[in-house]
């Protein structure tokens, strides 16, 4: 598949709310992501759902942009792309992928120079 193809015109979104990235006891209902492996379990949830009862380590802060496009599972170097582009511009991110699509998180005080490396890739963000 043609990277190219998929990078220019792409479209991605930018959440209004500002996320806490938890080591946590469990899993949460309302978090918008959960993984569980064998040494811990990690939540991405609302910073004003944060449980200080359930939580053993936050990091605070983050903001999630989401690729509003169908990424298929052949589709080998977009967020190598992607992260590519923005570590260049000394930008960490946090990558979440989900069945048809992927997510990062940034840092807040990141958000706008994120936006703009994106947007330099073609890829036309809402905000």
């Amino acid at each position: 598949m043609e990277i190219d193809r998929y990078i220019q015109g792409a479209e991605a979104y930018v959440w209004e709310q500002r996320y806490a990235v938890i080591k946590a006891r469990h899993g949460f209902d309302d978090a918008f992501a959960v993984v569980v492996d064998k040494d811990e379990t990690t939540v991405v949830i609302e910073e004003e759902s944060v449980d200080s009862v359930d939580v053993i380590e936050v990091e605070t802060g983050w903001r999630i942009i989401t690729f509003d496009m169908i990424l298929p599972f052949g589709l080998v170097g977009f967020m190598a792309r992607v992260s590519s582009s923005l570590a260049e511009s000394k930008i960490g991110i946090f990558v979440i992928s989900a069945f048809s699509t992927d997510h990062i998180l940034v840092k807040e005080n990141d958000l706008e120079k994120s936006v703009r490396v994106l947007e330099g890739l073609g890829i036309a963000v809402r905000r």
